[in-house]
This record gives C-alpha cells, structure tokens and sequence, in this order.
C-alpha cells in the first residue's frame, strides 16, 4: 500500500493533468455521441448538430478539468505553478506535434468524406470527432512520453 501511495507523488503534476483531462474528453465524448446515436435512431437518419448537447460535452469538461485540478493542486501547490522543465517542454511540443497528424489524418478523411456523401451534419460530426481523438491522443502520448525516455 504504501508503494502505491509513494508513486501518486512520484508522478508529475502536468502527467496527472493530462490523465484528469483525458478522463474528462473520454467521459464527455461517451456521453455526447452516445446521446447523438441515441437520436440517430430515434429519427432514422443523421441528426443536426445539436448546440445543447455541444454546450452539455463542455460544461462535462470544464467540471472534470476544475474539479480534477483543484484536487491534484491541493496535495501539491508547489507543483501546480512550477514551470516547465526542458524535458516537460520537449513531451509537450513532442506529443502535440504528433497528435497534429491525428487531427490532420481525422480532418482529410472528414473532407474527403463529404466529397463524397454531401453530408454537412457528418462533416460536423467526424471534424468534432477528428479534434476530440487528436486530443486525446496528445494526452496519451504526453503519459506515455514522461513514463518513457525519448
């Protein structure tokens, strides 16, 4: 037990913000594109973008975001403002320039898409999908790099 709770300490403060943040993308995104599937099938066809589901995902993100921050920010202020090191800054530019290749990848793919089908509600949909995959996986490589050596 008490090699488990020496290791929540061990990990740094920008590591457990990005699993809190990939939590908060996880949790909202099942919640969203469970509720537009939902009405997919309610209706039979592609639905319309929906602002108050839109609105709904980023009031989810924002109290997973301030909730998870205040608390990791309670057991270590020092660490919630301290700068980032050379490592911390290399992980970030790291994973947000690989992350960029998801987003560019899920964006083409949209576009081509709709070149093909002329479905503006899709393009909507798999675009909103393209960013929230990218950022995940820009969290998910931001873990993996400061648990890995590069």
């Amino acid at each position: 037990m008490s090699i488990i709770f020496d290791m929540e300490f061990i990990m740094p403060f920008r590591e457990k913000s990005a699993w809190i943040m990939s939590f908060a993308l996880v949790l909202g995104t099942f919640f969203y594109f469970g509720a537009v599937l939902s009405i997919w099938r309610e209706i039979g066809q592609i639905a319309s973008p929906a602002v108050p589901l839109v609105v709904i995902f980023t009031v989810i993100l924002i109290a997973i975001a301030i909730i998870g921050h205040i608390i990791i920010a309670t057991f270590a202020p020092k660490d919630a403002n301290a700068p980032m090191d050379e490592r911390e800054r290399e992980i970030f530019s790291r994973a947000g320039n690989l992350s960029s290749y998801v987003l560019g990848f899920g964006v083409i793919t949209s576009l081509g898409h709709y070149l093909l089908l002329g479905s503006g509600d899709l393009l909507f949909y798999t675009v909103f999908a393209s960013l929230i995959v990218a950022q995940i996986a820009e969290y998910l490589l931001q873990i993996l790099f400061y648990r890995t050596s590069f």
